[in-house]
């Protein structure tokens, strides 16, 4: 298993803007009968979610958290040595969209940037590569970009995942400093359950036709997709998860010789309530300790991790604070990350209307 250790590297600002156009679950009711929406939002309870409008895409979200970022902290763009974009859900198949960000933000020529497309689990990944390029070299501050799209991704006919995703972008500034201890990763991945989550057609091995993006009747609940949308077998998953996410966190634990009464919050992918409950009450972590935002911006994928930083720990993080933080998703991939917060200056978030800032 994969396991990294880095020291004096950390996020020193956090910021995050969604969508304007907020979903009520309860009232999308277009394709469902009222009753059944009812039954499935009580269910998962993901009440509300913010879903992009035909102008906005993931960079202009991040783009957006990234002004307010750098306009909040007083950050020089010279500075900025380093940019990654994580998503699945990217502005074109080529070029690199973190490219397209780098010139947008005015940043310079010198700046090392790419993408990383990798899933729910990606910020972490992202944050192990970006902490051990900083630790490694001389760049002063890297700038993570994460935004996702997935109102676009999914058929709003498919009941299975109608009610649960939806939109946002987070920018994350990471700097050396010895007042940051030493953090833990541990990253991990099962391509044999590559058809857990999956978009059939659309890439270069299954490429976009008339045919594909035909909807169709694809079980025997009338579920609707094309083989362009996303889907996932939400059973499955869950039962990996079960399997693999508690004993990941206990075999990083031993790693960083901690115990789980060490840290201050512990930050799950909002996949769904029910996944971090079950977690939470296997391991008897302190509730109190688990901030979520599922019911108000739903499975955000990538973002939700530090989506849920911003939304619920913004002035919790003065001084000293560890953070545990755990993902999954596409893939399979998983990651763990044990990383210490000092004094992290968080942001209000933004609100995105045809790809601007309002």
């Amino acid at each position: 298993m994969a396991r990294l250790e880095f020291e004096h590297v950390g996020i020193t600002a956090l910021a995050a803007a969604v969508p304007q156009h907020v979903i009520n679950n309860y009232e999308y009711t277009e394709f469902f009968p009222k009753e059944e929406v009812k039954e499935v939002v009580d269910k998962i309870s993901v009440f509300e979610r913010r879903f992009s409008d035909k102008n906005t895409c993931s960079s202009d979200l991040c783009f957006a958290a990234a002004e307010k970022l750098i306009a909040d902290n007083n950050i020089d763009k010279s500075e900025i040595d380093l940019l990654v974009f994580i998503s699945q859900t990217p502005d074109y198949r080529m070029p690199a969209t973190s490219v397209i960000l780098q010139d947008r933000l005015g940043l310079s020529n010198s700046t090392i940037a790419f993408d990383i497309n990798l899933g729910c689990s990606a910020f972490i990944y992202g944050l192990s590569v970006v902490y051990s390029m900083m630790q490694n070299s001389n760049l002063r501050k890297a700038l993570i970009l994460d935004g996702e799209t997935r109102s676009k991704v999914y058929s709003p006919k498919d009941r299975r995942s109608a009610f649960i995703f939806g939109d946002a972008g987070v920018a994350a500034i990471i700097e050396r400093d010895e007042k940051f201890g030493k953090s833990y990763f541990s990253l991990n991945s099962d391509g044999s359950r590559e058809g857990l989550i999956k978009i059939d057609a659309g890439g270069y091995r299954n490429m976009s036709s008339a045919e594909t993006v035909v909807e169709h009747v694809v079980d025997e609940y009338g579920n609707i997709r094309s083989a362009e949308h996303g889907y996932m077998h939400g059973g499955d998953v869950f039962n990996f998860v079960i399997r693999e996410i508690p004993r990941d966190i206990k075999q990083t634990l031993e790693f960083a010789g901690k115990t789980k009464e060490d840290f201050d919050y512990y930050v799950f992918h909002q996949a769904n309530n029910f996944i971090n409950s079950y977690i939470a009450k296997k391991m008897k972590l302190e509730e109190d300790k688990i901030p979520a935002t599922i019911s108000k911006y739903g499975n955000t994928s990538s973002v939700s991790v530090p989506l849920t930083i911003v939304s619920e720990l913004k002035d919790k993080l003065n001084g000293n604070r560890e953070l545990l933080m755990s993902a999954f998703g596409v893939g399979m991939t998983w990651a763990t990350g044990i990383v210490p917060f000092v004094d992290c200056k968080i942001s209000d978030i933004v609100e995105v209307k045809d790809g601007k800032a309002v």
